[in-house]
C-alpha cells in the first residue's frame, strides 16, 4: 500500500504529547496585544490539548503523527 501524505498546514500546527494526546497553540496571540492584559497574554502562550471531538479529524490529516 502506498504511503499517505500529511496535510502540511496541519503538520505545522499540531504536535503529539508524551502521553499521545494532540497539542495545539491557543488563538488570539498574534497581534493587537497592547490592550490585552499580561495575565491573558501569558495564558494564551501556553499549549492546549485538542478536544476529544476534534482529535479524530486531526488524526486523519496527520496519519504518521
Amino acid at each position: 500500500m502506498p504511503k499517505l501524505k500529511s496535510r502540511k498546514a496541519a503538520a505545522k500546527r499540531f504536535r503529539r504529547s508524551g502521553s499521545g494526546k494532540i497539542m495545539r497553540r491557543k488563538a488570539f496571540k498574534n497581534h493587537l496585544l497592547q490592550h490585552k492584559g499580561a495575565d491573558r497574554r501569558s495564558r494564551l502562550s501556553k499549549i492546549a490539548v485538542v478536544s476529544e471531538a476534534d482529535a479524530p479529524n486531526v488524526e486523519l490529516m496527520l496519519p504518521y503523527l
